[in-house]
């Protein structure tokens, strides 16, 4: 019966499909209107150090885009025996920040800069000051005054500036919009309006240097649209974009496009005040929603919002996961050599799990997981080092719990930045993220360093593009008086499954000694980006 129900709302159209770019990723998710997932697909892709900028090829955006709707497609007909040719609704998520130019024509003006570059600090210092409000290196206004200040040439002939999301959305529906919570990363919102924050327009606009452009900012940004809101259709082009098939019907619904931190409060359910979500992936970032606003002006504490416009202030780190896989890959490839090759899940499971026979501080075995800089510790070259001394225990438990402390350090250095200096508190904080897919471990190492209850939801894995869907959904079906959190609560976390632990107290006291070592090893690891550098 619940086969034939599904059926049935495909061939009807009452479906929602979420599409989320992420940093290693392209994932869609199709969801009936319960928010139910009806099938997935992904497709892998990786970022390139081009002339010191860490971009990627947006052909390849396409490309995988493409190849997972096919996926979907095929995946629909083999399970529901109908064909799929209409769609009630579509949202697109991407990575946040990071800076897309293009010009009254539609060109590009320059390669995609992501989140992942820290090659703006004199900008981003420069607006902080000017604004006095936090402007990350990451976000888009930086990148822009940092090509003004560089005297880029292409910067008089931009028409257009938007993020990876934006973009994706207006190549599928001609609208250059932009949903809060991602306009939030590439300038400063005003939660009281829902829009940019005019008296820093005013002040931007004032600057010397931004002063002989004939574009303004407000002309060059995307419209900002709330979680709900109606973001255009999908056009014909861009039905023929998504599906080369040319089968898919245009016309769907398109939902304000949005960040992967956006989609990933969505799918923990953390949008209402003193709710709280931690993301892991490629990056890590924890968002908590504000009941009260902050006392200072903090460097390594974003300012955002939630989908719906409520203040939000977010820890980023730009290094996370890459570093761990890249060990656990080496694992496997000794595996595979030994004639006993396993599957990753399988793999990721066996070398968490040695980690509950590790010493708590990981046995004086020290990590750093930089494969890019990270701001939260003011390293500026990407340099994963590993690092003992002669009296660490060294096993592979120690090891491995070394690589998961790695992961989580600069997001707790962030963290302490918000729990002890600004006091914020949570009801809830919720974690997300492929790490988490192996019950336990990585759940109760980030509790113990974070010092915090962290509750995994059951969708823990399902991440960015499920929750892009539901907001398509939330657009589509929600009822006009209806909020966001009302939304999440009644239709789709009526009865959620999830697990919290706790913080051990063995585990708190061997994670904050490990990261007393890591901040003391912060100039060691300073010193091997610039070592290699210098001998590149």
């Amino acid at each position: 019966m619940e086969l034939m129900k599904n059926a049935a709302s495909i061939e009807n159209g009452e479906t929602a499909l979420g599409i989320e770019l992420g940093s290693t990723r392209i994932k869609t998710v199709l969801v009936n209107r319960n928010c139910e997932t009806l099938a997935s697909a992904s497709y892998e892709w990786e970022n390139q150090l081009e002339n010191g900028i860490w971009t990627y090829d947006l052909d390849r955006a396409w490309a995988g885009i493409q190849t997972c709707f096919t996926q979907v497609a095929a995946d629909v007909r083999s399970r529901y025996h109908v064909p799929f040719t209409k769609i009630g609704a579509i949202g697109v998520s991407a990575m946040m920040h990071g800076y897309l130019p293009f010009d009254k024509d539609g060109k590009q003006l320059a390669g995609f800069r992501t989140w992942r570059n820290n090659i703006t600090g004199e900008a981003a210092d420069a607006l902080t000051k000017e604004f006095s409000f936090n402007i990350p290196q990451r976000w888009s206004i930086a990148h822009l005054y940092q090509a003004i200040r560089n005297k880029e040439e292409h910067v008089k002939d931009i028409a257009f500036l938007t993020t990876l999301a934006g973009y994706v959305h207006w190549k599928l529906s001609g609208e250059k919009v932009l949903g809060i919570g991602d306009a939030s990363g590439m300038f400063p919102i005003d939660s009281a309006t829902g829009d940019y924050d005019e008296g820093m327009l005013v002040k931007f606009a004032a600057l010397d240097d931004v002063k002989p452009f004939s574009w303004s900012l407000k002309e060059i940004l995307p419209q900002v649209l709330s979680a709900g809101e109606k973001a255009g259709v999908l056009t014909p082009e861009g039905a023929k974009l998504l599906d080369p098939s040319g089968k898919l019907e245009w016309g769907s619904l398109m939902a304000p496009p949005e960040g992967d931190a956006g989609t990933g409060m969505v799918g923990t359910n953390s949008v209402r005040k003193r709710t709280g979500n931690i993301s892991v992936g490629t990056s890590a970032f924890s968002m908590n929603v504000l009941d009260a606003p902050l006392k200072e002006v903090h460097q390594d504490i974003d300012m955002v919002t939630t989908p719906d416009g409520a203040p939000v202030a977010m820890v980023h780190t730009n290094n996370c996961s890459s570093d761990l896989n890249a060990w656990v890959s080496l694992f496997g490839e000794f595996a595979e050599a030994m004639g006993h090759g396993l599957k990753p899940d399988k793999l990721y499971g066996l070398l968490f799990n040695q980690t509950r026979l590790a010493d708590k501080d990981a046995g004086g075995l020290l990590n750093y997981s930089c494969l890019s800089g990270e701001n939260i510790t003011r390293v500026e070259q990407g340099r994963p080092l590993f690092m003992r001394t002669p009296h660490s225990h060294m096993n592979l438990a120690n090891f491995m719990l070394s690589q998961l402390y790695a992961a989580f350090a600069p997001l707790k250095i962030g963290m302490d930045i918000l729990v002890r200096e600004e006091g914020v508190k949570t009801d809830v904080m919720i974690a997300q993220g492929g790490l988490f897919q192996t019950p336990v471990i990585g759940q109760q190492v980030l509790a113990d360093a974070l010092n915090i209850p962290i509750t995994v939801m059951e969708t823990a894995g399902e991440g960015g593009p499920w929750g892009m869907a539901v907001l398509a959904v939330f657009a589509k079906w929600g009822m006009p008086e209806e909020t966001l959190a009302d939304f999440l609560d009644t239709h789709v976390f009526r009865n959620p499954e999830s697990t919290t632990l706790t913080p051990n107290a063995k585990g708190v006291a061997g994670c904050q000694q490990y990261i007393k070592a890591y901040r003391a090893g912060l100039a060691v690891e300073k010193e091997a980006g610039t070592a290699v550098q210098e001998t590149a």
